[in-house]
């Protein structure tokens, strides 16, 4: 009774008037709201310092306006009062309830409900709190059936073979006459011949996406919505689109149903644009009986596709015959000339980074041998650390239960009781992380570097004595993002080779380590 008596009560306010864009069609108004919020305040004798109008709906993850007004009224340095006309204005789930109920108990704010004339604070009695509990329930069993509703009709819509969401580009939504009835989609004129020319022209396989891309800037199309031209994603969403043979996907299932909407291509034209874009129609590794060795591992940096590879066969005067492999790129200040560049050429610059990989024989002794050192150093600091944190948790445990006795005795208040417990849980999680942490530590990873290196060292000549099909895997192994930019080959790293490229074959560079470490 003594905590109650000596309550901080609110003396400002703030106003949260709130719809969702349903609500504000069907007539929910933020005025009307916030008018009746203005008397109440009045009557109470609340002084109201910010009124916080937003259309927004509360069953979003990123509530953006409803935090904008929670942040202000954290940030004030008394009690604020947060005035709402009911409780589903403020909130339709639990999931903000940790949050408010958080703040009640600091006595940064109380909640003051409107309409169900219910006022919330740190004191508040259970019965109160059941009372919006059970209002934010309600609220959340409204927007669950709200969401089935929708379901169900979206449902009966697809198989009816009705589409329920904004027309691709080629289509139109046309309203219907009765505003209340949902509208149709019909074919646009205007853009349709033009998305079924894109199918026809990638169907070619003469033309990489992004080619495709300048092409349908030169004939002008555009999105529906927008009117802007169609980027290089939305054009790969149009390819990959049932829709225009006469089927919908659903996107969070995978399904398909047939629409009742006039289709733009066949079915075969969008098979064949699938097998395109999905490599299923390029040549195998082999070509007469050589095989490729950067089939599928190059791209090209100007187009962004998949470097083509070709064998050309050349006579000579003495009647024999010569092959050489070429991978075939596009020139970068001009994509529609082709650029040949000599399969030796780009395996040469490979072997020079597998050269660059060696390390000479003595030095990669002594740095295995300083890791496998210093791998006992950290376990054993591994081992303590652990025994620290163990004995620490330990510790704050037995606080925690002291604690509770001098809250039970009436030694503390409930206020303090509250603020240590707080404390002392917040160490406590910090200290069971951390154990977890290192338990879950690889403790092999100095062997796995070791061998990584040692790996490393020999790659070179491990490449050289390899066939066609053990260079590829070695390549993709070592080497990520290759691409021809003309006749040059840009490539990464994949760690640690990355790092093993950088290291100085040298005796004062290990010097310098041995002496800092």
């Amino acid at each position: 009774m003594k905590e109650i008596s000596e309550r901080k009560v609110a003396a400002k306010a703030i106003i949260l008037s709130r719809v969702s864009s349903r609500e504000q069609e069907e007539g929910y108004s933020i005025e009307a709201q916030k008018h009746r919020l203005q008397e109440y305040c009045t009557r109470r004798s609340l002084e109201i310092i910010k009124v916080f109008e937003f259309c927004e709906s509360s069953t979003i993850t990123n509530r953006t306006k409803f935090m904008e007004a929670i942040n202000f009224a954290r940030s004030q340095k008394e009690i604020i009062a947060i005035v709402t006309d009911k409780v589903d204005r403020l909130q339709r789930s639990h999931r903000e309830y940790n949050m408010l109920d958080d703040l009640i108990s600091r006595e940064k704010i109380e909640l003051h409900f409107h309409t169900e004339n219910c006022i919330i604070h740190k004191y508040s009695s259970s019965q109160d709190r059941m009372m919006w509990n059970v209002h934010v329930m309600m609220a959340q069993s409204y927007v669950d059936s709200l969401r089935d509703n929708i379901n169900r009709s979206f449902a009966h819509k697809l198989r009816c073979g009705e589409w329920v969401t904004f027309a691709p580009a080629g289509y139109l939504n046309v309203p219907h006459p009765n505003k209340e009835r949902r509208g149709t989609i019909v074919v646009d004129s205007e853009r349709a011949p033009l998305i079924k020319k894109l199918f026809e022209e990638y169907a070619t396989g003469k033309y990489s996406l992004l080619e495709i891309v300048r092409m349908s800037r030169k004939w002008g199309l555009t999105s529906s919505r927008s009117k802007k031209a169609l980027c290089r994603s939305q054009l790969y969403n149009i390819l990959d689109n049932h829709f225009y043979y006469g089927v919908m996907r659903v996107r969070k299932t995978g399904k398909l149903y047939p629409h009742i909407y006039p289709p733009l291509i066949t079915k075969e034209l969008f098979d064949t644009c699938q097998d395109i874009r999905l490599g299923r129609k390029n040549k195998s590794f082999r070509y007469r009986g050589k095989e490729y060795i950067f089939k599928g591992l190059v791209k090209c940096a100007t187009s962004g596709r998949i470097v083509a590879i070709d064998t050309k066969t050349k006579s000579y005067l003495d009647g024999s015959q010569g092959q050489w492999t070429y991978l075939i790129a596009r020139h970068p200040d001009n994509p529609q000339k082709k650029v040949f560049v000599r399969e030796e050429a780009v395996l040469e610059e490979v072997e020079k980074v597998f050269r660059s990989l060696i390390i000479p024989k003595e030095l990669l002794e002594q740095v295995v041998e300083y890791i496998r050192k210093s791998a006992h150093t950290e376990q054993d600091f591994h081992k303590r650390r652990i025994s620290e944190l163990t004995a620490a948790n330990t510790k704050i445990t037995n606080r925690m239960n002291r604690l509770m006795d001098l809250y039970m005795d009436g030694d503390i208040s409930k206020a303090e009781h509250e603020e240590k417990r707080q404390e002392l849980t917040r160490k406590r999680d910090e200290t069971i992380k951390e154990i977890e942490l290192l338990n879950n530590a690889d403790n092999n990873f100095n062997e796995k570097l070791v061998t990584l290196m040692e790996l490393a060292s020999r790659a070179y000549e491990t490449f050289k004595g390899s066939n066609a099909e053990e260079k590829r895997q070695l390549i993709n192994f070592v080497f990520s993002n290759l691409k021809l930019k003309g006749g040059k080959l840009d490539y990464n790293l994949r760690p640690p080779f990355s790092e093993f490229v950088k290291l100085p074959k040298t005796e004062e560079w290990w010097r310098r380590t041995h002496t800092n470490h």
